[in-house]
């Protein structure tokens, strides 16, 4: 369990921090001096004991020169420490919140008493100084409590164990084998990896394995998952610390992932560090249980609550949602952004815009085709199919080789994840259907049963009719966004442009929906003539035709269905998604990019970036000297040496050494550079959501454990197991031998109260049998 401090008006908790909770202390005197100081009345009825077991208070609330730091694990308090800093004023703020640590009002009778014991305490502190100028420097060391061979031992333990641990994390190991047999079953990984480091010589493994009773586990699942939730939080909280440094971020989540039959959204946060570098780091994994209102009640409460970051410096969300889980997550982006405003809705710069799209439409035919994609994707990875594809390029092609070699290049790179994915899609489908009935024969006996039968789904979904004329429809309404979609995955200057460019995109999409009758026309004959070359018949879904039978309507023409239930919504949901991703807010924060010096070059230095500065107003340094300091800004650029190279990206702009004496720009840069739907400049190859997939791709869905996903997902941030081990005792304080020699001797004590109790019961039975054998004895004389 967390501690919690007592403080008034103060929330931290041991989970949240590295800081050090102490408890009250049990000496009768001090503790009622902590009390007074707290000024919490309902803490006065309460003993000493009481609150030394039950209550503690965090280092923020003493002197520094009060808190000793013993070793890089333990941190204690100096004998005569006293609690002294206090915010017993910020509740008056806001009256109407409610306070479980109530403060206590002060008479004239407690400020006196309080002014003597602060003398009296002010006059030995003085004494103690003068005594310690005299002495030695070397023996003030002598004063601080040290550590125990006992606590040193039970430290040392929990040391290796963490090493074992983090050693797990960073090689993608699981902690729990797969089992050989029924009968069989392997012991855990990190059991396994501890009775080695025992027999390799580890002596505090060792010595602690010794001590531990025979019919004890030494290990236990508790213990193990204790270990793994310290060294997760841990982790976590480094990397939380330069987020709050930082102070605005963006929110972007990945596609579900299942942990013991239940979906879990991945969260990453991108900020800037302290460096000004951008960074996108994975942070944890949220139930997807609920509705939308519940999911986010649930997002605030993980930021919030238990990260202690502010939603309201949230300035950027994006979602990388697929299938069913796309318009929930559309709902919980409408909710976020009602409530905070300036959390702006976009497409993740991890994936192509024309991807996204598709992804967008809740209709079911596209979703089997975006779902048929990602099978592909996943089945081509497996040995030998890249080949059989490649074959089945050059049998289809073999009179157009230019086009079977441009297509051989286009299919060997991540094809499925590209901003043209229709336009390959629809050249590769003969080929692949060609693959796909080679595997299916399996001639050679290269692919598993498991295999062929993928390969004859995926067969039976692309042989559709319905599906052919929804990947044309996809790639011809889909290509009047591919190059804006490019451009606002490019650099810093393509990004400015593609947002001047938005008016012109939904203009071409408009003619389209105007024109619909007429575009259809030709995109249902590309339909028909892909089908015939492909040998598959052209009519309507047997669902439908089943639903209109039963209905007693009229027969329905091929061209009229699929225009109604295929091209228009399409056409509709894609004007209707990219209005919603790049409304008037999204595209004043994306035109503030000419910031940029090489921005401001293209544009002759004729920028106006005060009238979309709006915007972020409220995060600026000084916001009223904004249209002075664009104007320097401006000015600095324009008249530089002709030696001197305009930086071209928000990173390079941001690690000029001068960029400082600009406050509102440096903020405004730190802010735009967070948003979600700029790529990262740095280590763009290797992303957080990429090194996430490679660890669920590593190993069976069942190993799969979230802490480790954690340690292993970032194992470029630093960890201090000193600190793992110190945060393991202060959460778990029944494992420290202080605690348990507390215990034992709560043990002891009750023992000995109950057996002087029993011994009490039955002097009691006793003398109550001898005073009913008297009274007998006292009747049988009086009858005689």
């Amino acid at each position: 369990m967390p501690n919690f401090c007592a403080a008034p008006n103060c929330t931290r908790k041991s989970t949240q921090s590295d800081l050090a909770f102490f408890r009250f202390p049990r000496d009768p005197e001090r503790c009622r001096i902590w009390v007074e100081n707290c000024r919490r009345a309902d803490l006065e009825a309460k003993t000493s004991d009481q609150l030394n077991k039950h209550y503690r208070l965090c280092a923020k609330h003493f002197d520094p020169a009060m808190v000793c730091k013993t070793s890089p694990y333990r941190t204690v308090l100096k004998d005569t420490a006293i609690p002294t800093i206090f915010d017993l004023t910020s509740h008056l703020k806001n009256p109407h919140t409610r306070h479980r640590k109530r403060i206590k009002e002060l008479t004239e009778e407690d400020l006196r008493k309080i002014k003597e014991r602060r003398l009296a305490s002010s006059i030995e502190q003085l004494a103690s100084k003068k005594d310690g100028a005299v002495e030695d420097s070397s023996s003030t060391n002598e004063d601080e409590p040290q550590l125990s061979t006992e606590e040193k031992e039970f430290r040392d333990h929990l040391r290796s164990l963490f090493e074992v641990v983090v050693m797990l994390g960073k090689q993608s190991i699981p902690v729990v084998a797969c089992k050989v047999s029924v009968a069989e079953h392997i012991s855990s990984n990190l059991q396994a990896l501890v009775d080695y480091r025992m027999n390799a010589g580890d002596e505090a493994l060792k010595k602690r394995f010794q001590a531990t009773a025979v019919n004890t586990e030494y290990l236990s699942a508790t213990q193990q998952s204790q270990l793994l939730d310290v060294c997760e939080n841990t982790v976590r909280e480094e990397m939380l610390m330069e987020v709050r440094e930082s102070r605005f971020f963006s929110l972007v989540t990945g596609d579900l992932v299942d942990f013991a039959n239940e979906k879990h959204l991945p969260l990453f946060l991108r900020y800037v560090n302290q460096q000004n570098v951008l960074r996108e780091e994975f942070l944890d994994f949220m139930s997807f249980d609920g509705d939308e209102n519940a999911l986010v009640e649930r997002l605030e409460a993980q930021l919030t609550d238990r990260w202690g970051l502010s939603m309201e410096e949230c300035r950027g969300q994006a979602h990388k949602a697929t299938g069913t889980s796309t318009t929930k997550m559309k709902a919980v982006a409408v909710l976020l952004m009602q409530k905070y405003p300036l959390a702006l809705h976009m497409p993740c710069s991890h994936m192509a815009l024309n991807i996204h799209l598709a992804n967008s439409l809740p209709f079911p035919n596209v979703q089997v085709v975006m779902e048929t994609l990602r099978r592909v994707k996943v089945f081509l990875s497996t040995p030998f199919a890249q080949e059989e594809l490649e074959k089945a390029i050059s049998t289809h092609y073999q009179k157009n080789e230019e086009k079977g070699n441009t297509l051989k290049l286009a299919c060997g790179s991540e094809w499925t994840e590209k901003h043209s994915v229709f336009d390959v899609l629809l050249d590769m489908l003969p080929p692949l259907l060609l693959c796909m009935d080679s595997i299916r024969d399996n001639d050679d006996g290269k692919f598993s049963d498991a295999v062929t039968a993928d390969a004859y789904s995926i067969t039976e979904t692309l042989s559709d009719f319905e599906i052919i004329v929804t990947i044309i429809i996809l790639k011809n309404v889909l290509t009047f966004t591919r190059a804006f979609g490019r451009n606002l995955q490019g650099e810093t200057l393509d990004v400015f442009f593609a947002a001047n460019s938005l008016t012109a995109v939904l203009h071409s999409l408009n003619e389209v929906n105007d024109n619909i009758d007429v575009y259809h026309e030709f995109w249902y004959e590309e339909a028909v003539s892909v089908a015939i070359v492909m040998e598959i018949p052209v009519n309507v879904p047997r669902l439908f035709l089943r639903k209109q039978r039963a209905a007693d309507a009229g027969e329905v023409h091929a061209e009229v269905y699929f225009k109604e239930y295929v091209t228009v919504p399409v056409i509709h949901g894609v004007m209707q998604e990219v209005e919603d991703m790049f409304s008037e807010t999204n595209l004043k924060a994306l035109k503030c990019l000419s910031l940029v010096p090489a921005v401001m070059g293209q544009m002759k230095f004729n920028t106006t970036e005060e009238n979309y500065a709006e915007v972020y107003r409220t995060d600026l340094p000084s916001p009223d000297t904004l249209p002075a300091e664009l104007h320097c800004w401006r000015i600095k650029w324009k008249h530089r040496g002709k030696e001197v190279r305009l930086p071209t990206t928000i990173h390079e702009t941001l690690q000029l050494p001068d960029v400082k004496f600009f406050p509102n720009v440096n903020s405004f840069l730190k802010v735009l550079s967070a948003l979600p739907a700029l790529k990262l400049e740095e280590n763009k190859s290797d992303t957080a959501s990429d090194r996430l997939q490679a660890y669920l791709d590593s190993m069976s869905s069942k190993q799969w454990n979230k802490s480790l996903a954690m340690l292993n997902v970032n194992t470029h941030v630093k960890h201090d197991l000193d600190v793992m081990v110190d945060k393991y005792c202060r959460l778990y304080p029944e494992d420290d031998p202080e605690a348990e020699a507390e215990s034992e001797e709560v043990a002891e004590a009750e023992a000995e109260s109950e057996a002087v109790a029993e011994a009490e019961a039955k002097s009691e039975e006793v003398a109550e049998a001898e005073a009913k054998s008297e009274e007998v004895a006292e009747e049988d004389a009086a009858m005689k």
